[in-house]
């Protein structure tokens, strides 16, 4: 299941992606006629998954394997709206690394309106384990 649409920038700290996937009706997370805003997460997962295989690059590339990971948890989560499905906004998910130690990376998310005017959909924090 692959939500994002688009990586629009990233460097070694922080990734970028936009998204409209959240209007489809078959979105795979809708429940009950909905896609609640907690799904938000789940972009924002993603697009740290995606950062962390470009940040992996050709070295992982070279060795015949990529990184894995799983998502620990998410922490400081404020939902400022109840679901995404009724935005008619693309979707701007933004992932800055704040630090990482051995096999453990901590991130920053949000969640934001592309479109004029922005508004802070979602936003906070992810422990990511990660393993070759």
């Amino acid at each position: 299941m692959c939500l994002l649409d688009e990586v629009l920038e990233w460097d070694a700290d922080r990734i970028r992606c936009r998204t409209g996937s959240h209007r489809a009706a078959d979105h795979p997370l809708r429940a009950h006629g909905r896609l609640g805003a907690a799904c938000g997460i789940e972009y924002a997962a993603q697009s740290m998954a995606i950062h962390a295989a470009l940040c992996a690059g050709a070295a992982s590339a070279a060795a015949g394997r990529s990184a894995a990971g799983r998502l620990a948890s998410a922490r400081a989560v404020t939902l400022h709206v109840a679901r995404l499905d009724d935005l008619a906004s693309d979707l701007l998910v933004t992932a800055q690394r704040q630090g990482e130690q051995s096999a453990v990376a901590l991130y920053r998310f949000s969640l934001a309106t592309l479109e004029e005017p922005v508004r802070l959909l979602i936003e906070g924090r992810a422990t990511v384990v990660l393993r070759a």
